[in-house]
């Protein structure tokens, strides 16, 4: 089954089960202004096939991945391919050393590289890097510096029928990294998905986004025919904000990137998260 190129901390395929009830019946456009790892474009694409697709993040870098997915796929895989030779006859310890160096060059020598280039060796990096957390750190130049994870792969860092399944699902799509607000447009026929950084969270991929900023979004949201908003729901400020939107809450499991230290170690951490939605179907389960 097709799936997003890597596992991405608040990433949405565990959840489109909580989604189905409410997906619209049918539109001519798909917007997805906080793109990460594209759970829900997955779904949109397999199920609804939409004329028009326009994708978006803040994040050039990742963005550019999906970029040279689609344009060069034969360099981005070729890149892909030398890394993954030079990695997996290693032992952990030299794998934990060969991804620090591949870190480092990432970092500090990228600009030496091409577009192609670079954005292979970040999609390494993300493939064998720790538990689906995008840190950028001050020794890696503002740059991905997130820690290395297991290192326990055994005969592929990577999918080839994930990335082929990509390359062919990215050619008609419109691939922005931006604000969110460049990406959208009212449009009675489309239907958007908003996933933006959680609210109060401790990670935002170097992007900040606060509640004066939410709120603008949701004004937005809630002029639309058909449009889901997606968070966490830590207490009640949503419902306090959803306006004519439906409110649905769900329970889930966060298993990338929110941990709870126990005195059995760290175990994966509970939470509710909210969808505001609004549908054109005539009957919702």
């Amino acid at each position: 089954m097709t799936k997003p190129l890597f596992i991405w901390a608040g990433g949405k395929t565990r959840v489109l089960k909580h989604y189905a009830p409410f997906m619209p019946s049918s539109f001519e456009t798909y917007y997805e202004p906080f793109f990460g790892g594209g759970a829900m474009f997955v779904h949109v694409m397999n199920t609804y096939q939409p004329k028009n697709v326009i994708i978006n993040d803040i994040n050039d870098d990742v963005m550019n991945i999906y970029r040279e997915i689609k344009t060069n796929l034969g360099e981005f895989q070729q890149r892909l391919d030398s890394l993954e030779s030079q990695y997996l006859p290693l032992s952990k310890d030299d794998r934990k050393k060969f991804y620090f160096d591949i870190r480092h060059l990432h970092a500090w020598n990228y600009q030496e590289w091409s577009k192609t280039f670079e954005a292979a060796t970040l999609y390494f990096l993300m493939k064998t890097g720790f538990n689906g957390i995008y840190q950028l750190n001050k020794n890696t130049n503002g740059r991905y510096g997130t820690p290395s994870g297991l290192l326990n792969q055994k005969d592929k860092v990577y999918d080839r029928n994930v990335l082929s399944w990509w390359h062919n699902a990215l050619q008609n799509v419109t691939i922005l990294s931006g604000d969110w607000k460049d990406s959208v447009n009212d449009d009675d026929n489309g239907f958007f998905f908003f996933d933006p950084p959680y609210r109060d969270s401790f990670a935002d991929y170097g992007n900040g986004f606060g509640d004066d900023a939410l709120t603008d979004l949701l004004d937005f949201a809630d002029k639309q025919k058909r449009v889901f908003v997606a968070n966490r729901a830590d207490d009640d400020w949503f419902e306090d904000q959803s306006r004519s939107m439906n409110v649905h809450y769900f329970d889930i499991t966060y298993t990338a990137g929110r941990r709870r230290r126990t005195e059995d170690g760290f175990v994966a951490k509970k939470a509710k998260e909210i969808l505001l939605y609004k549908t054109d179907r005539v009957t919702v389960a």
